[in-house]
């Protein structure tokens, strides 16, 4: 065990150092520091007790006996004093081992040996009246163990050497054995050694005390001493008057005058006239962490003050001790970090919790005033290719750009923030002419929308802007931000670009999205949804060669809501995928009931080919069905390549590859996919009903679709014709090529035991089953 180190007093009344021992080593130390006082006191009643039996026994034994015996008990009480003493002054620094304490309670027993030799010799043959002397000689040195009772195993050998002593005694006179004196001597030892378990219980208590005092006093000491040497902190003391009458260097420098310049003044008003300072001190109670400034600029500090009152002995009031620390750097840190925390780290605006603070603070403003404030959400369209493109710090410097526009085109109007990403919010003091702020928004909008250059690169983004104003539109922070929200999904679902406010139509809207979302996801698992099919005829047979899968939601409350509704929603909460899993699986076994010429084509959805997961599901449902997989066809848009088209390519490939036919739906009405064509990913090509209908009386109308027809047939593509509502549309795709035909004028989606009856029909049987 580690030790420290202490004060304790030596004998001779100076200071020496003594290790900080623990309550084991203290209660040792103590138990010899008391031997070595009481020693001689014992020896000297030994010594003293000897020459009064010796006179007595003077002539009743042999004189050499008596001197013999004498000299004996002086040799061995001198031996005792000197060997104890020496012992002390030995483990006076240090923890005295427990072989220390052996050693002396063996001296003792010597001296108690030697004492009791004669008496035991002599008792037998002396007549009563001598035994009476000597047994309460024996008693009374018995007593003595008292005295060495701080050492319990010293006066227990001395008790225990007297005790048996005198019982061998009166063993030895065996005529006289007084039953009486047996009894009190068993008491008297017994009483003896009560007292001395009691007192070292009470010795060990004190030591473990003495060892924990010391410790605080170490430990006190140890922390004044570090606040004097590294300066963390500065004493003082006032009189009743709060003039200043000692203080340490520390303070002297903290206020950069000379602690003598300091002595004599008032503390308060060194630091300023601090009032806090000065009415604590007043109450003349025990103060804690007062924090009082002072100084101007570069010299201004910061810190805190703690006292405690001195009282004299009748309760009076003497004046003040305690302590104060600078924090100045602390606190300018903790300004530095909350400021910190509040702004954007690229743009240096505030950032989205500061916004909601200020937004919070012109709410307050405009319920006292009754002028209106406004907050503008704004979120930068196409600004994600930039990234890709050009990198991170490229978009990052186009995102400085956009706050320097702001800033400068808002001016006083109001405060610009940056919410994260490409987001950012203004908050407006005052927002009383809409006029004026939706002019203000086009004005944003035009500015943002001017070239940011990036490697010489001219690159254009936009913005799309919504705005709510309080407390009109929400007397809440939450729901200011929730409306301006709410706006900006409808500038956004407007085109981009554009600036909207909030109406109370949007929030209707929005409600009637939740629920719809909400019903949405009960749809599946409360089995809402069917799925029906629209035939798909060949041009030149007329027979019906498959169905287009198309999936229906029967709600019981709303009716019939429409896929276009419906899908969407799907796609943005990630129903899309258990959906389409449903229909797929559905469509493949209600076709593994139909005769092997007919097929069936399921859309897919462009976010269902981001699933790496699609081709296992269709090979799965189509093995549970048992349908071969070229009775399958897949139908996907235009709008596919807009997305991971790498990724969405690689799916569709692993799908080709299982046997399944791909589709490539809606094709003319999206965009630039010719590229696509080329690779041997598509086996149909379905045109668009947009181009067919009218095709009759728009000649320019009929050249694309030659122009797709040709295309088709170079790749080796079946050609389908959607839309197709007349019999002058019928003919006239037949003449054009397409191989099969899909419309209304062949019937309308119908369910799967309706489809059913239409299998192995032509188009005049199966027309008039359609449209029973």
């Amino acid at each position: 065990m580690t030790k420290k180190r202490g004060l304790v007093a030596h004998e001779d009344g100076g200071a020496v150092l003594r290790e900080s021992l623990t309550p084991q080593g203290q209660l040792r130390a103590n138990q010899i520091e008391a031997l070595a006082q009481f020693a001689p006191l014992l020896a000297g009643a030994v010594m003293l007790s000897c020459f009064v039996l010796a006179a007595i026994l003077y002539g009743r034994i042999s004189p050499a006996h008596v001197v013999t015996w004498s000299l004996l008990v002086i040799a061995s009480c001198w031996l005792m004093i000197r060997r104890i003493e020496n012992t002390a002054l030995v483990y006076a620094r240090r923890d005295p081992p427990t072989q220390a304490l052996i050693e002396a309670a063996l001296l003792v027993g010597l001296v108690a040996g030697m004492w009791a030799t004669i008496p035991v010799t002599v008792y037998p043959r002396e007549p009563s009246d001598i035994q009476t002397v000597l047994v309460g000689a024996i008693y009374a040195m018995m007593c003595g163990a008292l005295a060495i009772a701080a050492v319990p195993r010293a006066a227990l050998i001395w008790a225990g050497i007297l005790a048996g002593s005198l019982a061998v005694a009166l063993h030895l006179d065996g005529d006289h054995f007084s039953l009486p004196l047996t009894a009190l001597l068993l008491f008297h030892f017994g009483f003896t050694v009560a007292v001395i378990s009691r007192n070292a219980a009470m010795l060990s208590r004190r030591a473990e005390e003495q060892a924990h005092a010391q410790s605080e006093i170490e430990s006190t000491s140890l922390l004044m001493r570090e606040y004097e040497e590294r300066g963390t902190s500065c004493l003082w003391q006032t009189d009743a008057a709060h003039i200043l009458s000692y203080a340490t260097p520390g303070i002297g420098a903290l206020l950069g005058r000379p602690v003598n310049q300091l002595v004599g003044a008032s503390l308060p008003v060194l630091v300023g006239g601090s009032g806090a300072l000065g009415s604590a001190m007043l109450r003349r109670a025990d103060f804690n962490a007062i924090e009082v400034e002072f100084g101007e600029g570069r010299s201004r500090r910061s810190v805190v003050f703690s006292g405690t009152p001195i009282m004299d002995s009748a309760s009076g009031f003497l004046g003040f001790r305690g302590s104060c620390t600078d924090v100045t750097e602390a606190r300018t840190s903790e300004r530095r970090l909350r400021q910190l925390a509040s702004l954007d780290v690229l743009t240096e605006l505030p950032n989205r919790m500061r916004m909601r603070e200020l937004l919070g603070e012109a709410l307050l403003s405009a319920r006292s005033s009754g002028r209106p404030c406004g907050i503008l959400l704004l979120d930068l369209d196409g600004f994600k290719p930039v990234n890709d493109t050009f990198g991170h710090p490229k978009g990052d410097a186009v995102l400085k750009t956009v706050a320097e526009r702001l800033v400068a085109r808002i001016t006083d109007r109001g405060i610009v923030g940056r919410l994260g990403g490409d987001e950012f919010g203004i908050v407006l003091h005052d927002a009383q002419n809409r006029k004026a702020i939706a002019e203000l928004a086009e004005t944003l909008i035009a500015q943002i929308s001017e070239p940011y250059v990036l490697d010489g690169v001219s690159v254009r983004i936009g913005v799309s802007i919504g705005s709510a104003f309080g407390p009109i539109d929400g007397d809440t922070v939450d729901e200011l931000i929730k409306k301006s929200d709410m706006a900006l999904y409808e500038a956004k679902a407007a085109g981009r670009g554009v600036y909207r406010q909030f109406e109370c139509a949007m929030q209707n809207e929005a409600e009637n999205r939740m629920r719809l979302e909400h019903d949405l996801r009960l749809a599946l698992p409360l089995k809402q949804f069917r799925l029906h099919y629209q035939p798909l005829i060949d041009s030149h047979t007329q027979e019906v060669r498959g169905f287009e899968a198309l999936i229906r939601w029967q709600h019981p409350v709303r009716g019939f809501v429409s896929p276009a509704d419906f899908v969407p929603l799907a796609e943005e909460i990630g129903l899309i995928h258990e959906i389409g899993e449903w229909v797929a699986s559905t469509a493949i076994k209600d076709c593994a009931q139909w005769p092997a010429s007919i097929s069936v084509a399921v859309n897919i959805s462009p976010i269902q080919l981001l699933s790496p997961g699609l081709p296992a599901m269709i090979s799965d449902a189509l093995s549970r069905a048992k349908l071969p997989a070229n009775r399958l066809e897949l139908e996907v848009t235009e709008s596919v390549f807009l997305r991971d088209s790498n990724g969405s390519l690689d799916v569709l490939r692993r799908l080709r590859a299982l046997g399944v036919r791909i589709a490539l739906d809606d094709f003319g009405t999206g965009y630039s996919s010719l590229g696509y064509l080329n690779r041997t990913i598509f086996n149909t090509l379905k045109i668009d009903g947009s181009f067919v209908r009218g095709a009759s009386v728009r000649s320019e109308t009929v050249s694309i679709i030659q122009a797709i027809v040709t295309l088709a047939n170079c790749f080796q593509m079946t050609i389908i014709a959607e839309g197709v509502e007349t019999q002058e549309d019928y003919r006239l795709m037949v003449e054009l090529g397409c191989h099969q035909i899909q419309g209304y004028l062949f019937g309308r989606p119908v369910p799967f035991d309706r489809a059913t009856e239409m299998v192995g029909t032509r188009w005049s049987e199966a027309r008039r089953l359609a449209s029973v």
